[in-house]
């Protein structure tokens, strides 16, 4: 099973702290048997047949100590239980995010954020908790070979009538594997369109709302949460008949052992105390084929967890192991370092060579896109919807795993432009911007220990002053998710914010003043300007970002159609003209 590999992994991580676990249950399991013994001796020592040694106080005393003891054990096993579910959930969850912010941009997730968040918690659980179940086995395994040579030194023959359950449910476990895993993969997938129907209803109720889709978006949920309870229904019940079935194999083997040693206890080879530690081994004995049939139905649904967790992130199993420092209870978590700028990080040039990318979905893409920009320069790129403008931007950066061409910074060739083109090298907006439900400042910094006077200085940039002061929290508001309570100009003025913070040598901007008006689209512009060792990549078809370009490249059907300056392309490029055209006309109609 991949799931016993990925486990082992995960003990090798922390070997202290599941050693601590393991020894701490270890203890609290093998009590019992000692306990057995006394028990043993106490109903020899009762009924008579017991040679001479203890007396009755003395083995009271002991059997009372011993359960004290195992109670010490249990407590301090939680202790060590807990503190091993929190760290090894954490650090499966973290290498999950790594995995998947290491894949380009656009291509992050590729389910849905329900399906997304049922991984990150009900997989991510159902791993975590294979890990306590190694714990259980080993140590029920432990404690029940103990108790099986102390069985068999009594009765040979009664012994192997309690094996005999344990056969029969293994092999009931092995066939019914396939449905276990199949229940398991309906469960989940079920959950994670409920999950995802209600995310997306949260974020789009004015819309259900206009559209007086209230009772059908109930309804629809209704079917899918019915869908969902007949398959959990499923799931549930298959481990339910599993439980029932192990959880009786005790009963089973105490009336195999009335039923063997009525004669052996009235010729005196069998005593009452004999008796009394089968019964009590055979409840202890249960447990362990219950916790090995329990233990092989998790690990057939965690190997469809694995596989869930290696989809999200487009890995192996091996890349949820990985390790990596992960800060734990008691200790200190490091603080996110600044951002340093070397001499080798400032753009001199940047010279971009055949970039090729198509979208394996359409079909459609760019083609052996050529770009210059010199330090100090605004280049804009422009073309029609669909024409390639915000490919060529996310190629470029990384966010999309380019299929062919160069780029170079400072004539040094980028091998991986997800790893260089990162501040304090570049900084980008997206086409749609993405705030956090988080104060506007904390959307700036991003964490960063950016200073006071770099956060001014950025919103000042973008324009965003007037809206802060008339803010009654200032940068403290909080914009809502994925900035709700701002307006759309307002989300795209916060995003340049936020990128100016970065202070970065390159500052990409794709199609950023959509939603402003032209004053302060204008206003912007002229303040990005006032920074005169600024250099600006933009994708627009604005007028007021070409007019202030030194150089336009004109996309048409994913290739360059032509490039120059504004003037000369007016004269030449008829897609120019008709681009230039149609701008004018909108703010002859939004004026």
């Amino acid at each position: 099973m991949k799931s016993l590999k990925l486990i082992w992994r995960m003990i090798s991580y922390r070997p202290g702290l599941y050693l601590a676990n393991q020894l701490a249950w270890l203890a609290a399991y093998l009590l019992p048997i000692a306990v057995g013994l006394v028990t043993r001796a106490l109903f020899d020592t009762l009924s008579g047949s017991a040679q001479a040694g203890y007396n009755v106080w003395t083995l009271v005393a002991l059997f009372a100590a011993l359960s004290t003891s195992r109670v010490i054990m249990i407590y301090a096993g939680i202790l060590a239980h807990v503190k091993q579910e929190f760290v090894m959930g954490g650090f499966l969850q973290r290498n999950l995010l790594n995995g998947i912010l290491r894949r380009p941009g656009a291509r992050a997730i590729s389910v849905s954020p329900g399906e997304a968040i049922s991984v990150f918690r009900d997989d991510v659980g159902q791993v975590r908790e294979g890990l306590s179940w190694m714990v259980d086995v080993i140590n029920s395994v432990t404690r029940s070979i103990t108790s099986i040579v102390i069985m068999a030194m009594i009765s040979p023959r009664l012994t192997l009538f309690v094996l005999l359950p344990l056969i029969l449910i293994t092999t009931l476990i092995n066939r019914a594997s396939e449905a276990i895993q199949k229940y398991r993969v309906a469960s989940r997938a079920a959950t994670s369109q409920v999950t995802d129907v209600v995310g997306e209803v949260f974020g789009a109720v004015q819309a259900v709302q206009v559209a007086v889709a209230e009772d059908a978006v109930a309804a629809h949920i209704h079917a899918l949460n019915e869908n969902r309870r007949q398959t959990v229904l499923k799931d549930r019940s298959v481990n339910l008949i599993l439980e029932a079935l192990m959880s009786n194999a005790a009963s089973i083997g105490t009336g195999l052992v009335l039923l063997l040693v009525g004669q052996s206890m009235r010729g005196g080879t069998f005593s009452v105390g004999d008796f009394a530690l089968f019964v009590g081994y055979l409840d202890q004995f249960s447990h362990f084929t219950r916790d090995l049939g329990f233990f092989m139905a998790h690990m057939k649904q965690t190997d469809v967890s694995v596989e869930r967790m290696a989809n999200l992130m487009h890995g192996t199993a091996e890349d949820l192991v990985e390790s990596n420092p992960l800060p734990i209870m008691g200790e200190e978590i490091p603080a996110v370092p600044a951002v340093t700028r070397s001499e080798a990080d400032r753009l001199q040039t940047l010279e971009v060579k055949g970039l090729s990318y198509m979208h394996p979905e359409t079909g459609r893409g760019i083609e052996s896109v050529d770009l210059l920009i010199n330090r100090g320069s605004f280049t804009v790129i422009t073309g029609r919807v669909g024409s390639g403008k915000t490919t060529v931007l996310r190629s470029l950066l990384g966010l999309l795993p380019r299929d062919k061409g160069e780029i170079r910074w400072n004539r040094q060739l980028v091998e991986d432009p997800a790893e260089l083109m990162t501040p304090p090298r570049t900084a980008y907006t997206g086409q749609v911007p993405v705030l956090f439900s988080d104060s506007i400042q904390d959307n700036i910094r991003m964490g960063q220990p950016l200073p006071k006077e770099v956060v001014a200085k950025s919103v000042y940039q973008a324009v965003l002053e007037p809206d802060i002061q008339g803010m009654e929290q200032g940068l403290e508001t909080l914009v809502g998710p994925r900035g709700v309570k701002l307006s759309g100009g307002q989300v795209q003025r916060v995003s340049a914010a936020r990128m100016f913070a970065r202070q970065a040598d390159l500052l990409v901007f794709d199609d950023l003043s959509s939603a402003l008006d032209v004053e302060t689209e204008s206003l912007l512009w002229e303040r990005v300007f006032a920074e005169t060792d600024a250099t600006c990549l933009v994708a627009s078809h604005r007028q007021a970002a070409l007019m202030r370009a030194d150089h336009i490249i004109v996309l048409k059907d994913g290739k360059v159609e032509d490039e120059g300056t504004l003037d000369e392309l007016l004269q030449r490029s008829n897609e120019m003209q008709q681009i230039w055209s149609s701008q004018a006309a909108k703010q002859v109609v939004n004026s």
